[in-house]
């Protein structure tokens, strides 16, 4: 299928062919026939992708800040490969989707095929979007009115945090087509609207729906703002204008009555003068997009609707509240459809983007596009017949991006296909690998009988599933720690490895370090003390991987690095786990913790997880005590030997082993042999990693079984 994609690195747009996604559990797959251009959002990550280096830089003083800290403890040239591929990634465009329904995901069951249906998707000829950011439309609304769903209810939703009630007066700044949308909503709400804007067509349109227009390069907004409130000042103001100045928003609070309200929908400066807000007690608010439910992943990816007796207005609601203005006739919309084209002309749009005088542009869609389009694309044309160590990657993530395609170059690995479930950012890196298939079906993999080897770096919860699938399929399979979530997961493996008799391999890949590699080799098998800290950063709370049920928490989706690296330091495996954490009252996904391992050989470890301490300092320190010798590595670029007779340092740039796990992973599945980790190991760190959880939970040292 053919999708329109941003390329932060370049600034190019293009038209990209990727394969068309498959409908997932709680979503519709919609085929579609109208999208929205959003010129003034989509003009933003335009101007961005085309500014060079040091503009970027100049837009994004936080980013720089992190780059900054990731050079003192990372290194120059590993922050600047993260930062070129960060840059890399293409981005979709596109939020303002209309057409039909034709599949519906499992627990889907307000939508039928053949529904008409407008969404948050993107410029795509298919798109697969969760219901609770889909919509039927009301038969008297077309899908050209009904593309306009989604950014009005952008404007609907500062609306709703001004609360205006009949009768006042409500300034809005800039009539693009969000300002032209929440004037319109404002005046259908009883309100006297006052629109400033520089352009007088928009002016124009605004003043027939009426809108008493300003054009501030003619006057002194705020002075006609008082003459047209007789001195009193404007109840509230909704700024939906883009602008890098401080102006708007100075104007803004000296336009305003006391105790008035402002409200950001746009982007502008804000550098606030505390006497223009002090004096008048002025309240100030910014929106976040679509209304009660943005960014939140239990309403917008799981489905999980809020109560409507408690949160009335969510963004499905804002959406069909939209279109209930529309078909009833109460907002316009067909008057500010400056252009329709032809997806495929779609430069016509974007070419212009930047000098554009169009309010909106709108994308048509083939309609006789095959109804059934494939789920994969053939980008290379490469022979892997009677081949050895053919690969097929599942997911298409950071990992996957940013750490295991580079350290694969190189490994002679044949690179037959990459999956993703949207198909955009596997077939990017299928481009840039000299990968042969993306495809947004990964079971065409498994039936693949080419394919040695599966690669999976999805997300955690999917891990022990997908592993279980690539086995039963006869495959050898590498799977990005942590092998599963909890232990019927685990038992499910296990007896796939013994019916399919393939290798497993996680991705532990410290234990290949060369630092790590050197410190075994000095201190061989002999029982040790040995503490590794992980200064892990802070990970917002609702980011997936504290999930249990998703990412399992980061003890178990990232702590059970350490476990494996000290059961490799030690040659042994743990018996008993005892872990304690942060805080009064921890829950059981913490990442603040200390974990205590007792060793059959009489080794114990200690693991110190935390998320609380700053970036600038080194992420993983590794102390090794035995035999009155100390090694002491830091962040795997510096290991030093106190008491080792004939090593004293070695220094690298940062290696954590992804490049010797890889070229190993390769060699064993094209030549045979065991398993890269032996398998019992990889049990052993699993249930231990699970036995701290446990731990946490009983107060109690929890004996591995």
């Amino acid at each position: 299928m053919k999708q329109i994609i941003q390329s932060f690195k370049t600034g190019a747009t293009i038209l990209e062919e990727v394969p068309a996604p498959q409908v997932q559990r709680g979503c519709v797959l919609i085929q579609t026939t109208r999208s929205l251009v959003s010129l003034g959002t989509e003009r933003m990550l335009v101007e961005f992708g085309k500014s060079n280096l040091i503009q970027k830089a100049r837009q994004q003083p936080d980013k720089v800040k992190q780059v900054l800290d990731k050079i003192k403890t990372d290194g120059l040239v590993p922050t600047l490969e993260a930062v070129f591929n960060k840059l890399g990634e293409p981005l979709p465009l596109g939020y303002c989707n209309v057409g039909k329904v034709i599949a519906v995901g499992d627990g889907v069951t307000d939508f039928k095929v053949g529904d008409r249906v407008a969404s948050n998707g993107q410029h795509a000829e298919f798109v697969c979007v969760p219901k609770n950011l889909v919509v039927h439309i009301p038969d008297n609304v077309s899908d050209e009115e009904a593309t306009f769903t989604v950014i009005g209810s952008i404007g609907l939703q500062g609306i709703r945090l001004l609360n205006p009630t009949l009768g006042e007066t409500v300034v809005v700044v800039g009539l693009g087509l969000i300002g032209l949308l929440t004037a319109q909503l404002l005046v259908a709400n009883g309100c006297k609207v006052i629109g400033t804007d520089i352009d007088e067509a928009k002016l124009a349109m605004a003043n027939a729906w009426g809108v008493v227009p300003f054009n501030p390069l003619k006057g002194d907004v705020v002075k006609f703002v008082e003459e047209q409130t007789h001195g009193i000042g404007a109840d509230g103001v909704i700024i939906t204008a883009s602008a890098k100045n401080n102006d708007i928003i100075s104007q803004a609070a000296r336009m305003s009555r006391k105790r008035g309200r402002i409200v950001l929908v746009g982007v502008i400066g804000l550098e606030l003068s505390r006497a223009e807000f002090y004096e008048k007690e002025l309240s100030f608010q910014v929106s976040c997009s679509y209304g009660p439910g943005r960014y939140d992943e239990n309403y917008e990816q799981k489905g999980i609707d809020y109560p409507l007796p408690f949160v009335r207005w969510t963004e499905k609601r804002n959406f069909e509240t939209i279109l209930q203005a529309i078909s009833s006739g109460r907002i316009h919309v067909k008057e500010m459809i400056t252009e329709e084209v032809p997806l495929q002309e779609y430069l016509k749009i974007y070419g212009e983007i930047g000098t554009s005088k169009s309010i909106a542009s709108i994308l048509k869609y083939d309609e006789q596009v095959q109804l059934h389009p494939s789920h994969n694309v053939k980008l290379k044309d490469t022979n892997f017949t009677a081949s050895k160590g053919v690969v097929g990657i599942v997911g298409s993530g950071n990992f996957t991006k940013m750490t295991m395609l580079p350290a694969l170059k190189g490994t002679g690995a044949g690179f037959k296909y990459i999956a993703s479930s949207g198909g955009v950012t596997s077939t990017a890196l299928a481009k840039k690998y000299g990968i042969a298939n993306s495809t947004t079906n990964y079971q065409e993999i498994l039936q693949d009988e080419e394919v040695d080897l599966v690669m999976i770096t999805t997300r955690h919860h999917l891990h022990a599933p997908m592993v279980v699938e690539s086995l039963n399929a006869g495959k050898n399979v590498f799977v990005e720690k942590p092998l599963a979530l909890n232990a019927e997961e685990l038992e499910q493996i296990i007896d796939a490895q013994q019916k399919s008799n393939k290798n497993i391999t996680v991705g532990f890949n410290r234990r290949f370090s060369p630092h790590v590699q050197k410190i075994k080799q000095i201190v061989g098998d002999t029982p040790m003390n040995v503490i590794a800290t992980m200064n892990a950063g802070f990970i917002p709370n609702n980011v997936w991987v504290h999930d249990m049920k998703v990412g399992g928490g980061r003890i178990i989706g990232e702590a059970c690095h350490f476990i494996d690296l000290i059961t490799f330091l030690t040659g042994s495996k743990v018996k008993a786990v005892c872990m304690n954490a942060m805080g009064v009252h921890p829950e059981e996904n913490t990442d603040n913790a200390s974990i205590l391992l007792k060793y059959e050989n009489g080794s114990t470890g200690v693991i110190n997880y935390f998320a609380n301490g700053s970036k600038a300092y080194s992420k993983e320190r590794l102390e090794v005590y035995s035999q009155e010798r100390t090694l002491v590595m830091d962040n795997f670029r510096k290991t030093e030997g106190f008491g080792t007779k004939g090593f004293s340092k070695l220094k690298t740039a940062l290696d954590k082993g992804h490049k010797n796990q890889f070229e190993l992973l390769i060699k064993r599945t094209k030549e045979g042999g065991s398993p890269l980790i032996p398998f019992d190991e990889i049990i052993n760190t699993t249930k231990a990693s699970f036995a701290a959880i446990e731990s946490l939970k009983s107060n109690a040292w929890v004996v591995v079984e």
